[in-house]
């Protein structure tokens, strides 16, 4: 299979709290996780998919893209990408104020989308509102492209 590289949006991706742990690295064998996140790196080129950067202490890390269907109460993983350590903070704004980086990721999402200080505020507000209501929900995980991840030719 011959993937088409699209460029990546920067937004904040927030994980409802019901869904917290939910994730691929903790749901998966060591093994399948690493050949996931392995190719996605491999895939990207070791670069971030958004801002072509990397990282210092390790070039890229593996974000995982979920969709959510509020009819089916269905939480479902679309791909997973490699971003660059400052994008993928910035992508889990939430994490990033718990570790006192607000500002810092306020900074490069301003940066890299291009947004003032009033859109991004727009945007969180929006974000913040999907992540209230979702956190209120019990999901059930779809995790159905897995088989396709672990066997990705790149």
């Amino acid at each position: 299979m011959i993937m088409k590289l699209q460029k990546e949006k920067l937004y904040i991706d927030l994980v409802p709290s019901s869904s917290w742990y939910n994730n691929l690295r903790d749901i998966l064998k060591k093994e399948e996780w690493d050949i996931i996140r392995k190719k996605a790196y491999k895939v990207a080129g070791n670069k971030c998919r958004i801002c072509g950067g990397k990282g210092k202490k390790h070039p890229v890390e593996a974000h995982e893209r979920w969709s959510y269907d509020e009819n089916t109460k269905i939480q479902k993983l679309e791909r997973v990408v490699a971003l660059c350590p400052m994008c993928h903070l910035s992508s889990h704004y939430g994490f990033a104020q718990i570790k006192g980086k607000e500002k810092l990721v306020r900074t490069h999402l301003m940066k890299i989308n291009n947004w003032n200080e009033e859109y991004l505020d727009l945007h969180l507000e929006v974000a913040f509102e999907d992540y209230y209501r979702r956190s209120n929900y019990k999901w059930e995980l779809d995790i159905s492209i897995v088989p396709l991840l672990l066997n990705i030719e790149v």
